[in-house]
């Protein structure tokens, strides 16, 4: 579940009870609303960049696998028949539901369970990989996330991922990310459109010196810049 609190005025009285009436609808929408329309609101960028991007860095996943925040399942069809062990998990309700529908269809079996990123429920060095894919801009601690995405891999394991981020520093596009920064979480459910998350890779303790860039064409500019790639357990 994210956290909008941080970005939401406090105070007593009415500026008080105004912010949290605003927190609530926004968490009202997004456990009701975002499940509905969060597969076609990504159709076109996954049609025009998405699932090739998926198809590639789900496919290099092997042996014991963790997908953290594993949403309506979308990465599902792009594993192979080969993994030994294949966890999926996810804190939302209503997108659990719908992540657990494909998963039974799904040609790999599946496990689902319900946890958040910052507090996964497994041993260290449990797994192969790790994948995670346009979920670290939405919990509401990417490091905690990074920390225990790094603690349950083995030593030499391989964290997965696809995540938009901010744009280069002092770009028109990292100036409307500020911007916009705090209307596109509203909108988006939590989503940080300015995130630097190589820097949190780093921080975490990943060697990202493989990690490559793409566009998200078919999304809106301040969730264009992508970043993807295999960021090793070090």
């Amino acid at each position: 579940m994210t956290d909008l609190a941080s970005d939401s005025p406090s105070g007593a009285g009415t500026d008080g009870a105004a912010a949290a009436e605003l927190n609530g609808l926004v968490k009202l929408y997004g456990a009701r609303c975002v499940p509905l329309v969060y597969d076609p609101f990504l159709w076109l960028g996954e049609h025009r960049v998405m699932a090739d991007l998926r198809r590639e860095v789900v496919g290099w996943a092997g042996g014991r696998v963790l997908e953290v925040g594993a949403g309506t399942g979308l990465n599902i069809p792009h594993y192979g028949e080969g993994l030994r062990e294949l966890v999926l998990t996810e804190p939302e309700p209503a997108m659990s539901q719908r992540l657990q529908r494909r998963a039974k269809a799904a040609q790999v079996p599946a496990r689902v369970l319900t946890a958040f990123a910052e507090h996964l429920p497994f041993d260290d060095s449990s797994f192969d990989n790790v994948v995670v894919t346009l979920a670290l801009c939405t919990v509401a601690d990417p490091a905690a996330a990074l920390q225990q995405a790094r603690r349950v891999l083995v030593d030499g394991g391989r964290l997965l991922f696809i995540e938009h981020v901010r744009a280069d520093k002092g770009s028109a596009l990292e100036r409307w990310q500020r911007r916009l920064h705090r209307p596109w979480r509203a909108f988006a459910y939590g989503c940080r459109c300015n995130q630097d998350t190589l820097r949190l890779l780093d921080e975490a303790g990943f060697e990202t010196s493989g990690i490559r860039q793409e566009r998200w064409r078919g999304m809106p500019p301040i969730v264009r810049p992508l970043v993807y790639g295999a960021a090793l357990a070090v």
